[in-house]
């Protein structure tokens, strides 16, 4: 289980990223692309095009983080924001935790056994 603290910034990348990227090539698209400073402890969290996989960069003060996270079946309920600005939508703790859970961030429910 994830859990930062209520004041950490987190923003989720629309568009889908090549997972292939690491430290220097997710730093590059959210500094790019997103107009964000990872260096500015934000969470910055991207997703393939299949949604089935998840990265997110992390600065905790002394360096950066990459947790990544693989599904085997099913796909991530990835939100297509209304309110989009640069690419990337903000996300509070609580929906972070519900979308890396496997949690329908538009309906609030699980997704059916059928559907993941």
């Amino acid at each position: 289980m994830l859990s930062f603290s209520s004041s950490t910034r987190i923003y989720l990348a629309v568009e889908p990223v090549d997972m292939r990227k690491s430290f220097d090539g997710l730093y590059a698209v959210a500094s790019g692309t997103l107009k964000g400073n990872p260096l500015e402890g934000g969470l910055f969290v991207f997703s393939n095009k299949r949604r089935n996989r998840l990265k997110i960069l992390f600065w905790d003060g002394t360096g950066l983080w990459v947790l990544a996270k693989r599904l085997e079946k099913g796909g991530f309920s990835w939100p297509k924001g209304s309110d989009v600005k640069n690419g990337k939508l903000h996300l509070q703790n609580e929906a972070l935790a519900l979308l890396v859970g496997g949690i329908d961030l538009k309906d609030g429910m699980a997704k059916a056994w059928y559907e993941r």
